[in-house]
């Protein structure tokens, strides 16, 4: 008797010879409808649900604890099939073992060396299923390889897959089977099955089965992405001069954060950090007195001077400056004391007045008394050390009218104005609550467009609207000469600034890329933001990407995201899920963590999701334009004419078409980009397919265009002609008002508001959104809000309190909840308000832009000094990064107009004079070989650093 695991909720799939059985009483177990063999189908099918009620005859201690069971179906792999990718269908899973006779095994799965195709006869009815009688079990060896048995099924993970030397692989330890439930991936090399097992978010382990002789082994990340090479490029899989990326090397003496739930909160970890190493010592606190004493502005001193230039002197000093200030008034202004305090030592940046000044120096004695995470924090938001940022967006038309739906211009360009906004009100704050009279600056470095397309791109400095000290920098990307070889924003930033930034921002790739150049040539504190990172959206985009390198250019947009996460002082996400995923999906980031790019590089550690840089904070929607419905004061009702003829007119027209024509329904509002993964088209079928809720609401949806003819773009034109076909399929005329994109945001403001005055309720039906500010945008104007549960939006609403959660890969099942919701509020009138109102208090909670740019300043501000305090692990790092970026990256672009290989600093499209030019990826062969030695340089030159940092961190030096 041979034993086998049974999982769920996946299909068995083997080859049979024709035999159908239903197996009963099974091991002393009994199991009711539990498996049939089709007849002349050669799989092995679950019928229905089935559960395990233990006897009370002895179960093996092996076999575990047997639960009630459900199955659903997978797709099998076969390692003799030849070399291939197999992933999982993303189901929980629950492993339990089953036995079967040998004798029937060998009945169930003859030998075959090869699977045969198999007929598509129908599964016999229940009625016609025999049972096998089964034999006595045979005791099972508590350890070693797994159990060889007939030929049949085994299970790798999630997936049950079809193994034809194998009718069991049943792994005796149950702590391995453990792992094999959590696997993502499986690579088939014949005879070897190489699994990708995660755990938990962030935690990766490697294993290879051999189909052979059953051999299990733990194997590593490299030799894992070796086995996965070989199925694309065999030659790169085995040559030992491939080039290796491994930026972990560099972190060997770096605290991490060791929770899956941490991921994350890197401001808390390092604020621990950072107190446990303060202590009332003059060793320990140290490097927090030079820091102090570093701080000043255009040469002037702020907080402490060199009076008090030890770590006595500075307790001493702290003493008798709180005497004084606690027998001041309260409102005293630090003008008044100034002199007397400049006397003692200390500089002007403590506070406005004497209670402010007093609490940030009780702040500061309590730190180096008592270390406390949270007072660390405190007090250094409180610190004036951040008065000029520099904000880059590089891509597209970066304007503040008449840009959106220009190419590669859409939502980030709201994003960093509001940014911007809210950084320089939370500046303007602080600075005054230090008592400075410095003017903060911001500015936004872009490219300048001379064909600006009636925009203001071609203008090189602009203000920002509603401000007082940001501006728009413009720098030009082509000359005379043509597009330059060189793009170096610096000179002029300085300039515009007048000395160096006192920190440096990135957004997307692009962006990231050139402020990491620029934040290393100045060595000022950067934080990079990547909103969507492209490795994700694409299947196999990195070992596939010669292929898809002539559309998307993935080895330079792969390779300047590493460079420039491996360079970021802190990195800032939106959400989670952004970083780590969740228990079924890797993170964006998280998928950068090992992979390979066979002929380019293979990324052995890439990044560590667990590196304290990472930091969540969600971005808001401007509270001037997006504010609840019920402040009638505000209201924009200059729109509503406009907005009353774009929801209710009854003829077509260039900006909507279709008609409701029952004006008294609610609406279901949807707004967005129409593409596949936003998918508007499946919220328009969910809505046609149930008859409850078109009977209860009207769909309203803005998204591209409705002509065909208007578009460019293949996958919009595909979404275009799929909407008309739905539109006409389920005969929604009367019911559906489909709108062309609107990119005035103020009008948008007011539609969501009008929208809600008919007690309607907005839907984001996304297959994917990395965080949704749309979802946002609505529920700061109290419309009830159905998001997707795939991404961001997960983590925004709170299912079934402040909004409600729909799965878009189930369409009856997210109609339904959403005609549930207007049943509901029929039923009871003030429903809709309760919901609404709830949505506005999850947004006052968490997400605001004032909450938002209180946390990336606090993030300049701490990190500052984390960079100090690691400043030798930071340079040798930062060494191995220049030398990857002038050995690798500055290879892999050519122009399209015969210019050779050229250093250009980052991933652009140039228009000029109306003339479009973009970069364009060199070769594979051309990138790895431009430099014969590169890769033996390279492996020299990165030893040589590590081995460097090694002895300077163990001290060999002194």
């Amino acid at each position: 008797m041979d034993s086998y695991l049974m999982a769920e909720p996946y299909l068995l799939s083997m080859h049979t010879r024709g035999y159908h059985k239903e197996l009963r009483n099974v091991n002393g177990l009994e199991a009711e409808h539990l498996i049939t063999v089709a007849k002349g189908t050669g799989r092995i099918q679950i019928n229905s649900s089935f559960w395990f009620e233990r006897k009370e005859q002895k179960v093996h201690p092996s076999q575990g604890h047997i639960n009630k069971q459900y199955f659903s179906s997978t797709l099998p792999f076969n390692p003799y099939e030849g070399k291939h990718i197999s992933r999982i269908c993303g189901f929980p899973f629950h492993a339990k073992k089953i036995a079967i006779p040998s004798a029937e095994a060998q009945q169930i799965a003859p030998t075959v060396a090869k699977p045969q195709e198999s007929s598509q006869t129908e599964s016999p009815k229940p009625s016609e299923q025999k049972p096998i009688e089964t034999t006595q079990t045979q005791p099972m060896p508590r350890h070693g390889k797994w159990v060889r048995t007939a030929d049949a099924a085994c299970l790798t993970g999630r997936c049950l897959h079809f193994l034809p030397s194998l009718f069991v692989v049943l792994p005796v330890s149950l702590s391995f089977y453990r792992y094999l439930r959590c696997y993502e991936e499986a690579a088939v090399v014949p005879p070897n099955v190489a699994l990708a097992v995660r755990r938990s978010p962030g935690f990766w382990e490697f294993f290879k089965v051999n189909a052979d002789d059953l051999a299990v082994d733990a194997i590593s990340d490299k030799d894992y992405l070796k086995l996965k090479e070989t199925i694309y490029d065999e030659n790169w899989a085995s040559d030992e001069n491939a080039l290796e990326l491994d930026f972990g090397a560099f972190d060997f003496s770096s605290r991490r954060l060791t929770l899956s739930s941490s991921i994350g909160n890197g401001v808390d970890f390092i604020s621990k950090f950072m107190a446990s190493k303060t202590s009332g010592d003059l060793e320990h606190s140290k490097p927090l007195l030079e820091y102090l004493l570093a701080l000043n502005h255009l040469g002037e001193n702020l907080m402490i001077n060199e009076t008090l230039n030890t770590f006595p002197k500075l307790q001493e000093a702290l003493i008798v400056a709180d005497v004084y200030l606690s027998a001041l008034p309260k409102d005293t202004p630090f003008q008044n004391f100034e002199k007397k305090f400049k006397d003692w030592g200390f500089e002007k940046g403590w506070g406005d007045n004497a209670e402010r000044v007093r609490e940030t120096m009780t702040i500061l004695s309590e730190i180096f008394q008592a270390p406390d995470p949270t007072k660390m924090e405190s007090f250094f938001r409180r610190l004036p050390n951040l008065f000029k940022i520099v904000i880059f967006s590089v891509h597209g038309y970066f304007g503040q009218a008449d840009v959106l739906g220009l190419p590669d211009t859409g939502g980030q360009v709201v994003y960093i104005l509001d940014q911007v906004k809210a950084l320089e009100e939370e500046l303007l704050l602080r600075i005054k609550q230090q008592g400075l009279s410095v003017k903060p600056q911001i500015l936004v470095v872009t490219r300048l467009i001379p064909d600006a397309q009636g925009t203001k791109c071609s203008q090189e400095i602009e203000p920002v609207h509603n401000t007082a000290h940001s501006h728009i920098l413009r720098v030009p990307f082509m000359t005379d000469k043509g597009v330059l070889q060189q793009w170096d924003a610096t000179a002029k930033v300085l300039g515009h600034l007048e000395c160096k930034p006192d920190l440096i921002l990135g957004n997307y790739t692009d962006g990231n890329l050139v402020a990491s150049l620029m934040a290393n040539k100045l060595g000022v504190t950067l934080g990079t933001i990547a909103h969507a990172l492209e490795k994700t959206k694409y299947e196999d985009s990195d070992i596939k990407w010669k292929e898809l390198d002539p559309k998307y250019h993935f080895s330079c947009q792969f390779t300047a995201d590493i460079i420039a996460m491996n360079s970021a002082d802190f990195i800032i996400t939106s959400t989670y899920q952004e970083i780590a995923g969740s228990k079924n999906r890797p993170g964006q980031y998280e998928s950068h963590m090992a992979f390979t790019m066979p002929g380019l590089s293979r990324v052995v550690s890439g990044i560590n999701v667990f590196d304290p840089k990472f930091n969540i904070a969600a971005p808001g929607a401007e509270q001037e334009v997006y504010f609840p419905f019920t402040e009638k004061n505000k209201r924009f009702t200059s729109f509503h004419p406009g907005i009353e003829e774009l929801l209710y007119s009854k003829d077509d027209t260039s900006e909507h078409i279709g008609f409701l024509e029952d004006r008294k329904k609610p609406i279901i509002f949807s707004m967005a980009r129409l593409d596949t993964v936003k998918n508007i088209s499946g919220l328009t079928e969910w809505y046609g397919k149930n008859k409850r809720l078109r009977n209860l609401a009207n769909l309203v949806v803005v998204a591209g265009f409705f002509d065909p003819s208007k578009s460019k773009d293949r996958e919009e034109i595909a979404e275009i002609n799929k909407m008309h076909a739905l539109i006409q399929k389920y005969q929604l005329k009367g019911q559906i008002r489909w709108i062309a994109a609107q990119t005035d945001r103020y009008r948008n403001g007011e539609l969501y508001r009008c929208i809600a005055d008919t007690k309607g309720a907005f839907v984001q039906p996304a297959l994917y959104e990395a965080f949704g500010l749309t979802v946002i945008e609505a529920m700061n104007c109290g419309l009830p809000t159905f998001a997707t549960n795939q991404g961001g939006p997960a983590e925004i609403i709170v299912d079934g309190v402040s909004g409600f959660h729909v799965d878009p890969n189930n369409g009856d099942e997210s109609s339904n909840k959403i005609a549930d919701f207007f049943e509901k509020c029929k039923a009871d009138a003030d429903y809709w308000n309760r919901t609404s109102q709830a949505g506005l208090k999850r947004i006052y909670e968490c997400y605001t832009w004032k909450i938002y740019a209180n946390k990336v300043l606090n993030m300049g501000s701490l990190y500052g000094f984390w960079k100090q305090l690691n400043n030798e692990q930071k340079k040798a790092k930062q060494r191995y990064l220049q030398m990857f970026y002038n050995l690798q990256f500055r290879n892999l672009f050519i122009f399209h107009r015969g210019f050779k290989h050229a250093s250009i600093r980052m991933i652009i499209v140039c228009r000029e004079n109306g003339l479009e030019q973009q970069m364009q990826l060199a070769s594979p062969e051309d990138a790895y070989t431009s430099c014969p030695h590169s890769s033996w340089f390279f492996l020299f030159l990165s030893l040589s650093i590590v081995i460097y940092a090694a002895m300077k961190y163990y001290g060999f030096f002194k």
